[in-house]
């Protein structure tokens, strides 16, 4: 790492869950962020040969997006340091963190078998946290965590895990999965706002370079 004064400080990717019962719980601060996103884009259309054709181009909603990145977790320099937390768990509190996103808490499990025992015909489950992907101050997007896979490299005497790769994939919500009422609606629609300001930007500056410096646009 470049010790420049002048360098730009690097903001850290993370995942972040609004749980308000715990809210430190579900903070996934990316120790290194990852070299690669994958990011895969489908569109919503009208489909299938029902389709009118006038419909053939209409947009029935923002497209779909799935985003896969591999991250990596590294207790090397804690241990060295001799962390106190890392030397008795190694990285199984990081890992925790990202996996509790997806596991129903354990005083809704009880509570939800409770009223099972007791005869309650409908139990509604719960509804995972609110889960955010920051990735910069450009996309700050609400996302569903769908699966990922945990690779560990490398574990302890103890068998923690000091070192491992975590393979995500993370599925964008848009305004179509909330309530109006919802932030994750508001967010998403501010962060197709900016998607919408950049492109202009973009094209802007690229169009000229299509038609020729000297041919009139409008």
């Amino acid at each position: 790492m470049t010790t420049y004064p002048g360098s730009p400080r690097l903001l850290k990717g993370a995942i972040v869950g609004f749980d308000v019962a715990n809210p430190v719980a579900s903070v996934i601060v990316f120790q290194y962020n990852p070299n690669t996103l994958t990011r895969t884009i489908k569109a919503k259309t009208a489909e299938g040969e029902s389709a009118a054709r006038s419909e053939t181009l209409r947009l029935t909603g923002p497209p779909s997006e799935d985003i896969r990145m591999e991250i990596e977790i590294d207790a090397t320099d804690q241990l060295e340091s001799g962390e106190d937390v890392t030397t008795t768990f190694g990285i199984h509190p990081q890992l925790a963190a990202l996996e509790m996103l997806l596991y129903p808490k354990t005083l809704d499990v009880i509570l939800n078998s409770v009223l099972a025992a007791t005869g309650t015909l409908e139990i509604l489950p719960k509804d995972a946290p609110a889960t955010l992907l920051v990735w910069g101050p450009k996309r700050v997007v609400p996302i569903r965590l769908s699966e990922f896979t945990i690779t560990e490299d490398a574990h302890d005497p103890g068998l923690n895990p000091i070192r491992a790769k975590v393979d995500l994939n993370v599925h964008i919500l848009n305004y179509q999965d909330f309530n109006l009422t919802d932030p994750g609606f508001h967010l998403f629609l501010a962060h197709q706002t900016l998607k919408e300001a950049m492109a202009t930007v973009g094209s802007a500056g690229s169009i000229a370079n299509v038609l020729g410096g000297n041919v009139p646009i409008l």
